[in-house]
């Protein structure tokens, strides 16, 4: 295998099926990871995966793509935003960017997607990790709502993070705060974002699962999850750790639903070392 050496964050953008996609990309190897981020409002690539992203890049190939409606990356004004489209295009942005399979590691609505993709299309997964991701069981919870209803404002955007995301509030200065709530406004994200949940034309509430789709999942999968997450529940994950085949699954005391920053440097040790026992079945292949 070739050593990743460069773990500085590049920013790229590629044109995906008339999607404007932008992208992060770090690191080189003979593997790729594929981290897929979360939904919540001023959401990004760099946001969710600036700490990861480093750690893993000394060993992989690792790519952070927005996913359309999210970030910078937009579509055509007539695009149905739900987990479908999603999930059709983080697989075209794989072609676009000449990845046939990759290892994925999702946050919360970005682990549903890398499920789906894992369920339809298991040749493209080579490994998973489901981070505070929604599954089989997922209920309404008071978290999720408030990050549905964001009302953008950067007093409401610090009641969100402190509240909801972090266990621990303290992790969220005022430079955390305004980077998301600039976000959250700039350009038309608010518009995209309510439209998402609330026009009737999108379905991006749907978070449903089929148990019996589940258990086809052959892909070796991870569950990482905060044990007082307010978004999705620990127990979801228990659930599914339960009806998954290959799959283990750590809980992480002491940590909301932003296992990747609340607790960044144990994460991306716990991830790196569940990737890499991939590294050795792709050695044993190669014999």
């Amino acid at each position: 295998m070739t050593a990743a050496t460069d773990t500085e964050l590049v920013e790229r953008t590629v044109d995906v099926g008339g999607i404007h996609t932008r992208y992060l990309e770090a690191g080189r190897g003979d593997r790729t990871v594929v981290l897929l981020h979360g939904s919540g409002p001023g959401v990004s690539a760099r946001a969710n995966w600036r700490l990861t992203m480093p750690a893993l890049a000394e060993r992989y190939r690792v790519l952070a793509p927005e996913m359309v409606g999210y970030g910078a990356s937009r579509g055509p004004a007539d695009i149905v935003y739900g987990v479908r489209t999603w999930v059709d295009h983080v697989t075209a942005f794989l072609d676009a960017v000449d990845v046939p399979r990759a290892a994925f590691v999702g946050n919360s609505m970005g682990g549903l997607v890398s499920l789906h993709i894992a369920i339809g299309r298991p040749d493209r997964v080579e490994r998973m990790v489901l981070m505070g991701s929604p599954g089989i069981g997922m209920r309404p919870t008071e978290g999720l709502s408030a990050v549905r209803d964001y009302d953008p404002s950067p007093e409401n955007m610090r009641t969100l993070l402190t509240t909801y995301f972090a266990h621990d509030p303290s992790i969220v200065d005022d430079d955390l705060v305004r980077a998301r709530y600039e976000a959250s406004v700039a350009g038309d994200a608010h518009e995209v974002y309510r439209s998402m949940f609330f026009d009737p034309r999108h379905s991006g509430n749907d978070l449903q699962l089929d148990a019996d789709e589940v258990r086809t999942v052959r892909v070796p999968t991870l569950l990482v999850h905060g044990l007082h997450d307010k978004v999705v529940p620990v127990d979801v994950s228990w659930t599914m750790a339960g009806l998954l085949p290959d799959a283990d699954l750590h809980v992480f005391g002491h940590c909301g639903h932003w296992t990747q920053i609340e607790r960044a440097d144990e994460f991306a040790r716990l991830v790196g070392g569940f990737l890499s026992r991939g590294d050795h079945e792709s050695e044993g292949a190669a014999r």
